[in-house]
């Protein structure tokens, strides 16, 4: 598996366990996707603690995802019994674990830890499991204008960086940083509806910080 030993190992340690909704996945999916019926399907890549899980079952549609963390899908599984067959251990870069397709697929940062070469075989799994006119929405590819684009390690992708010792992204191996010419390459079977890129200065405390990222909405053609 393409998962990443360091995120379980920061999962085992309690650090990373986000429990409320993204306020932007949450405005994405209402403006874009507007699921709004029980046999809506959708998928999250990477669903972490579960986060937006009461956000989906919120809105009466039909939850699956895929972690790669065998710690949290055990924790998930204790705290949504009823969702044991729809939350799967696994790879998301190499298989989805499911034989049907999906009205929307969805990811909050979860394939931008991952080399080029596996995000490409994710995003062809994306398209192959989407329905008709399904939609995938991408909150919070790191953008390369973001300032830590800059540290970590150099790999041989050269849109990937590793080794990270401090700040948000210490000790979670890989992280992909992505700019409008990669992620439209990336994209390119899809229809992009729609791509945003935010870009934030830090000024207080003065740390001479820009957090930057994308978030996209890309439809099966």
């Amino acid at each position: 598996m393409s998962f990443s030993k360091e995120w379980d190992k920061r999962f085992k340690e309690n650090t990373h366990m986000s429990i409320w909704p993204w306020s932007n996945l949450v405005s994405y999916v209402m403006r874009y996707a507007k699921p709004d019926k029980p046999k809506f399907k959708v998928l999250e890549l990477g669903c972490g603690f579960g986060a937006n899980v009461p956000f989906f079952e919120s809105l009466k549609v039909t939850y699956y995802a895929i972690e790669g963390s065998e710690t949290i899908v055990k924790k998930l599984h204790q705290k949504y019994p009823h969702l044991k067959g729809r939350i799967k251990l696994g790879d998301f870069t190499r298989n989805f674990y499911f034989e049907q397709k999906f009205d929307l697929i969805v990811d909050r940062s979860a394939l931008t830890h991952n080399s080029t070469v596996a995000i490409k075989k994710g995003i062809e799994n994306i398209y192959k499991h989407l329905s008709k006119n399904g939609r995938y929405i991408g909150i919070d590819w790191f953008s390369t204008n973001h300032s830590e684009y800059q540290n970590g390690m150099p790999t041989d992708d050269i849109y990937t960086r590793t080794n990270y010792t401090e700040g948000n992204f210490a000790n979670v191996g890989r992280v992909h940083f992505s700019d409008k010419a990669h992620l439209l390459d990336l994209f390119h079977q899809f229809e992009i509806i729609v791509m945003e890129h935010n870009i934030v200065k830090r000024e207080i405390p003065d740390e001479d910080l820009t957090l930057a990222f994308w978030n996209l909405v890309a439809m099966e053609k």
